[in-house]
């Protein structure tokens, strides 16, 4: 997908010619990829045309990526770091859903603010129901990460189910507001139903554990 990822985190620290080497391979695959299908379609496009125009070999190629439909989300390790940075890093006093609400709204906004091929990106997803099911596979992938980390900054076991069915509903949220006239409006309003259930868990007559 377009790189149009705000970043949340410092700088990375450098990395090695060889690290340097894989990842300028990685992206062209995906710059290929996206090109292809965006300008004849998903479904008429192969792997091996893909391979050909990034100037690598098929093989070359599932190694980096281990299905067609990933090769258009190829930023699916940032997508979970920022999760987890924005549940570890959010300012005291501010509770985890409130936390995960302004990633939810940043990351959604960032994208056409920063690079109109964004929504061009988006339509193809949404058109597509192999890319729509296996974005929407994709966020969930995060639910056990998301968490854990949710659990640790409350003191709960990692398993806890409270914490569990937060990740889950936090990862859902986006894809009820897909379609929808206003989208923000839809996200805001799910995260008011968890932050209100959250506190209500959370503080049986104590200090709220989720705003620190």
């Amino acid at each position: 997908m377009p790189d149009t990822t705000t970043q949340d985190n410092a700088a990375p620290a450098p990395v090695g010619r060889r690290e340097r080497k894989k990842a300028a391979t990685r992206q062209a695959i995906a710059d290929a990829a996206l090109r292809l299908f965006l300008d004849r379609g998903y479904d008429n496009v192969g792997i091996r045309e893909i391979a050909d125009a990034a100037d690598v070999s098929t093989a070359t190629l599932f190694k980096h990526f281990a299905a067609k439909e990933a090769l258009i989300f190829d930023r699916e390790s940032d997508l979970e770091s920022g999760l987890l940075a924005a549940v570890r890093e959010r300012p005291a006093g501010q509770s985890v859903p409130d936390a995960l609400r302004e990633h939810a709204l940043r990351h959604r906004r960032s994208g056409p603010a920063a690079d109109p091929r964004f929504t061009t990106f988006l339509d193809l997803v949404n058109d597509t129901p192999a890319l729509r099911d296996y974005h929407q596979a994709m966020w969930l992938r995060h639910t056990a990460a998301l968490a854990s980390a949710i659990a640790e900054e409350n003191g709960l076991p990692a398993d806890d189910p409270a914490c569990t069915a937060l990740a889950h509903f936090v990862l859902e949220a986006p894809h009820a507001a897909r379609g929808h006239s206003d989208p923000d409006q839809v996200i805001a309003a799910a995260f008011d139903l968890l932050n209100h259930g959250w506190r209500a868990l959370t503080r049986p007559g104590s200090e709220d554990q989720g705003a620190r």
